[in-house]
């Protein structure tokens, strides 16, 4: 996955995001999450920035992402014969939750969850480029979330290093959130979570929008003001 910068063809990427409530923006009443955020700082008003896509659904697991994967890809192109330059994918959370009591079993069985890591990726590296967008740890204490799911640091951080490794053996730049957020103080993850404690707030999302632009893989296609930024080889 190559750069270069092009001044003869001005051609903005088109970029689509799948993956769960963390993509949709759940929590985020101001902005609407990380990836709304992100396409409005592409939104250039002087010369066309990035196209991205929201294709965020609350409650996904990996398995759903992967179903609907390729025909979201392939209505995304907006020109004949065009299809997206870049998928951004966001997902595991959901599957790592004990379903109705604290030692309960895994919403995806995890021998399952690596499979299907894998297989996702294999899926999503055959279309175009990918980058993964981790999970943020969530509030222990306010589990169970809607009364019959408990989240817990220990299980996210099996699923996310999955994907994590997963993401290594593939090539996919991999933004560890968890692991970044995991190393502030409760103070400072209280502070940037929704009430629920399993999504991020505005404070939150404001704070995830930053990473994702200051994370290289991201940062190298930040819309310049004189040239688009394009796929050489993808």
């Amino acid at each position: 996955m190559q750069l270069s910068l092009s001044k003869k063809r001005v051609q903005p990427l088109k970029i689509v995001a799948l993956g769960d409530s963390l993509v949709y923006g759940f929590g985020d009443t101001e902005g609407g999450g990380w990836v709304e955020r992100l396409r409005r700082s592409w939104m250039q008003p002087s010369s066309p920035g990035h196209v991205i896509y929201n294709l965020g659904v609350r409650g996904d697991r990996i398995g759903q992402v992967a179903k609907r994967l390729e025909v979201e890809f392939r209505h995304r192109g907006e020109l004949r014969n065009r299809v997206p330059d870049m998928i951004i994918l966001s997902v595991g959370v959901n599957d790592s939750a004990r379903v109705g009591r604290p030692n309960g079993k895994n919403y995806t069985d995890f021998a399952v969850f690596e499979t299907e890591i894998a297989s996702l990726l294999e899926q999503a590296s055959l279309l175009c480029p990918v980058l993964f967008v981790g999970m943020v740890p969530v509030d222990e204490t306010k589990m169970p979330f809607m009364d019959c799911l408990y989240y817990n640091h220990s299980d996210q951080y099996r699923y996310k290093e999955a994907i994590r490794l997963a993401c290594i053996k593939k090539g996919i730049p991999y933004l560890d959130i968890f692991q970044k957020w995991i190393g502030f103080s409760e103070e400072w993850r209280t502070e940037r979570l929704s009430t629920d404690g399993l999504h991020p707030n505005v404070t939150g999302y404001r704070e995830l929008l930053e990473e994702v632009l200051n994370w290289s893989a991201i940062a190298k296609y930040n819309y310049n003001s004189h040239h688009a930024t394009n796929f050489h080889e993808l």
